[in-house]
């Protein structure tokens, strides 16, 4: 009889960690922990301009499992525009994918619209800002929405139920680069995002695997 099997046998409350392979492309940068405890982090940093790679990691999870992330996109500053006073100023546009697959090769957790996500970060509040000749923050169109991230948000037992669900994104929508096509990605994991795929530049999320 196997270790674990064993063991659940004798204690069938038993929590048994097994290896999870966790696979995540964002645009631009994520951070992810398991039951509150920082888990793994997107190695290019988000000041880092255009950065879309993908990172695959393997961790040792209990499950049932609380994952949460933190996922922005680049914006040079609250304005939330990139490029800024250059002929290409515009706003940029995030979006991310994660899946999670057992020692088996079964994919046992995807990103989707069950995905519960609040935003922190919306900006520009009016898009009239990414055509502002001299965009100032806070200012008129530029200003910016914010929010701080509720105590406790990323552990098993923070109640999320008034978090909206995330939108799911086409990759025509999103067009991921860098990184997302050395994924085998299953069919149901989903590109997802805030409502606003543009304005919308940090979240976080939450999904139970398990």
């Amino acid at each position: 009889m196997r270790l674990a099997s064993l063991l659940l046998a004798l204690s069938p409350n038993i929590l048994i960690a097994e290896p999870i392979t966790v696979s995540v492309w964002a645009d631009n940068w994520f951070s992810m922990s398991v039951d509150g405890t920082p888990a793994l982090e997107d190695s290019v940093p988000i000041t880092t301009e255009r950065s879309f790679n993908a990172e695959t990691a393997t961790i040792d999870m209990d499950l049932p499992a609380q994952i949460a992330f933190t996922v922005k996109d680049f914006k040079e500053n609250d304005t939330g525009l990139e490029y800024i006073g250059s002929r290409r100023q515009q706003m940029g546009d995030g979006g991310f994918v994660a899946q999670f697959t057992n020692a088996n090769g079964v994919v046992v957790g995807v990103t989707d619209d069950q995905v519960r996500c609040m935003v922190l970060h919306h900006a520009p509040v009016d898009v009239s800002c990414a055509k502002s000749r001299d965009p100032q923050v806070g200012q008129g169109a530029c200003a910016s929405e914010t929010h701080d991230a509720p105590a406790g948000w990323d552990r098993a037992d923070f109640d999320d139920r008034t978090w909206p669900k995330a939108t799911e994104y086409s990759a025509r929508a999103v067009r991921p680069k860098d990184g997302y096509d050395r994924i085998r990605w299953d069919r149901k994991a989903e590109l997802i995002w805030g409502p606003s795929l543009e304005q919308d530049n940090t979240l976080i999320c939450r999904m139970t695997l398990g």
